[in-house]
């Protein structure tokens, strides 16, 4: 039950920054083992949780800035080889930016998102998880059509 919400702390944690958390780990009276930020009773393990953000636009544009310097290094004899090399490197990225805009506009004109549990069950994102999927996907979107 506290999966998903360990699953958005630690979303939450990544999507700061780096940052510190204070995280908890604890039995349940079912003697299942919950990690929470706010533990119901004590005693509860204290987890030190370190994170750092990892910036998904900077990343794809320095992959973006690979290709491209691979595909414009002028090596006087291009193979038919290379050339197909760099017309799937193209299709690829077209590919990418097609299905980016798609998700991004998926995510626009869904009035609600949902999680899949392993169960099968749904968790509908809140406004603010939503607020954030959105950014996030207009930002992957950017990025995959310059």
């Amino acid at each position: 039950m506290f999966r998903p919400v360990l699953l958005l702390t630690l979303a939450a944690v990544m999507a700061a920054g780096t940052a510190v958390a204070d995280v908890y780990k604890y039995k349940d009276e079912k003697g299942n083992i919950q990690y929470t930020d706010k533990p119901p009773s004590l005693p509860a393990e204290r987890l030190n949780v370190q994170s750092q953000r990892t910036d998904v636009v900077a990343a794809q544009e320095r992959s973006q800035a690979a290709v491209q310097s691979a595909n414009s290094k002028p090596t006087g004899n291009s193979t038919p080889e290379q050339k197909a090399a760099a017309e799937t490197t193209a299709k690829d990225k077209a590919d990418r930016c097609i299905k980016a805009r798609e998700r991004y506009d998926r995510y626009m004109n869904s009035p609600k998102l949902y999680e899949q549990g392993k169960d099968g069950e749904r968790r509908y994102l809140t406004d603010a998880e939503l607020d954030a999927a959105r950014a996030s996907a207009k930002a992957s979107m950017d990025v995959m059509c310059q």
